[in-house]
């Protein structure tokens, strides 16, 4: 009985052990579908964990070329002076700069100066309203006697990247024309179609150039300066050679403006990332300084005697409002300035005019009229 019960025993034991019998479709009973079950539960594990070493790939790469741009800045000090010029940035693009009219400027003409041997400036001069008609279809030579009119004159400078063309730029030469001014702008030395490479001291030359050629033509007109952004410190640097050689304008606007290069770069949007980088002032700004940029507005402002003008926004994304004010407060208390106005005029954030907008302010007529006098034409209305 013991054996029997034995056999049996040996019996059941090598039923389980046998593989499962196929059904008719050659595939395996239910009862060998189970590990399947259990791989497929394998397979969201083993994507979680190739994800998750890409995404760990891509967070070590940004971090290797986030540490190593400081390093490049710092041996190829060229790169943060292309950062700062930016006259690699032509926007808007697809423009012919011969071609003022296309930009809504029916009454400017194009001309090209040459301050210096191998550098060759395209400049822009756009006539007041009063002449617009008369301008139409003009020659260079009608312009160039045009400024000898009793029109004050604005030499205007402008910001980095873009061109004489930029949007906004021709907007205010509309507004200023529009309120009796001849508006004469030009790109320095590699913008637009400028030949040359770019420098502070390159733009400062390009600017006195073309202050000279407008003296030469004005006569006794009022001639202006007016910087924006980065042409501030290419204005600031010219009316202090001018005042320095006792020629100055009858009087200096600084639209957002700052204090000197270096404090602008360390404000700047662009400089959020690494502004706690160890070691930032001589990783980012020493090489600006290398590069032979200062733009130095605090320094310049100390040795120039004439009335000025500084206009800025509070909502200013790129140059922040504590720098033009900063900058007020230095002019402010100049001695060179004890026999001029100096005037500083906010524009508050509600407004939206940020860093390039300060054209739209239905204000700007008033406040230019009431610091720079009645242009000659409005005396006759």
């Amino acid at each position: 009985m013991r054996k029997r019960n034995e056999s049996v025993t040996v019996e059941h034991e090598r039923a389980a052990a046998a593989p499962a019998p196929l059904d008719k479709g050659c595939s395996l009973r239910h009862s060998l579908r189970l590990p399947a079950a259990d791989t497929g539960m394998k397979r969201p594990l083993g994507r979680r964990h190739g994800l998750w070493f890409r995404l760990r790939r891509l967070i070590i790469w940004l971090l290797g070329v986030y540490i190593a741009i400081p390093f490049l800045v710092k041996l190829c000090p060229a790169i943060q002076a292309k950062l700062v010029f930016l006259n690699f940035v032509r926007v808007p693009y697809f423009i012919d700069l011969k071609r003022p009219q296309d930009q809504g400027l029916n009454h400017t003409c194009n001309y090209y100066l040459q301050p210096e041997e191998d550098v060759t400036i395209g400049v822009w001069h756009t006539v007041p309203a009063a002449l617009w008609k008369n301008a139409r279809g003009k020659d260079q030579l009608w312009f160039e006697d045009a400024l000898g009119s009793s029109h004050p004159v604005i030499l205007y400078l402008h910001g980095n990247a873009g061109t004489r063309g930029g949007d906004h730029r021709v907007e205010l030469y509309k507004v200023l024309s529009s309120l009796g001014y001849h508006v004469v702008t030009f790109d320095y030395r590699g913008w637009g179609d400028s030949v040359g490479s770019p420098s502070e001291r390159g733009m400062t030359y390009d600017a006195l150039h073309v202050f000279d050629w407008i003296k030469a033509r004005s006569g006794d007109n009022p001639v202006y300066i007016w910087g924006h952004s980065l042409g501030t410190g290419v204005a600031t640097n010219l009316v202090r050679r001018l005042c320095e050689r006792e020629t100055p304008p009858e009087a200096l606007i600084l639209e957002s403006p700052f204090t000197n290069i270096r404090e602008e770069a360390r404000s700047h949007p662009f400089s959020v990332i690494y502004r706690y980088f160890p070691g930032f002032d001589w990783f980012f700004l020493d090489p600006i300084t290398t590069s032979g940029i200062k733009f130095a507005n605090d320094e310049n402002v100390k040795y120039i005697s004439c009335s000025l003008l500084i206009l800025h926004a509070e909502d200013d994304p790129v140059v922040p409002f504590h720098l033009g004010k900063k900058l007020y407060n230095i002019a402010a208390t100049s001695r060179s300035f004890r026999d001029y106005k100096v005037q500083f005029v906010p524009f508050h954030t509600d407004l939206g005019y940020r860093h390039k907008y300060i054209y739209r302010s239905p204000e700007l007529p008033r406040i230019l009229r009431e610091f720079l006098g009645i242009p000659e034409q409005e005396h006759h209305h």
